[in-house]
């Protein structure tokens, strides 16, 4: 017949499991893990102290081991695009900009971008107007200055 502290240690491990399966934050997996060989350690009738011990090393050995490894894995990433060099930028409209009519496009650094109003006003073919920010990959513009198209 198993000792008590097996079916101890099989409950931790299953809350433990339990918790890091309902969070997956890597917060109690390693308990789980410690959990699990405590568990050995009172299946082979080793003492209380002896399988807190295991318990308590197991899991941060654990922790020690596979943290950093899994928190490379699991931490979002910022991956930086070269679209951020165009905020700023100066660019001609090529295409009337009217935001009611979901119409308008600038060239900039050698590209036809759809483009919008920052502040909703319509900007004329020619004008040169500033690349305030990018919504997807709409420039919303400001207008600069008026050109005359000759």
């Amino acid at each position: 017949m198993m000792s008590v502290m097996v079916w101890v240690w099989l409950a931790a491990v299953a809350l433990f499991s339990f918790l890091e399966a309902a969070t997956l934050a890597l917060v109690s997996v390693w308990f789980a893990a410690g959990a699990l060989a405590a568990t050995f350690a009172a299946y082979g009738a080793v003492d209380l102290t002896s399988q807190l011990l295991i318990f308590v090393g197991v899991s941060l050995v654990a922790f020690a081991a596979v943290r950093p490894l899994a928190k490379r894995f699991l931490e979002p990433r910022f991956v930086p695009t070269n679209a951020d060099r165009l905020l700023g930028a100066e660019a001609r409209v090529t295409e009337v900009i009217c935001n009611s009519n979901a119409t308008g496009a600038v060239y900039l650094d050698g590209k036809t971008w759809s483009a919008r109003s920052a502040n909703g006003t319509d900007i004329p073919v020619g004008a040169l107007v500033k690349v305030e920010r990018m919504e997807g990959v709409k420039l919303i513009v400001q207008m600069r200055a008026a050109v005359s198209v000759s």
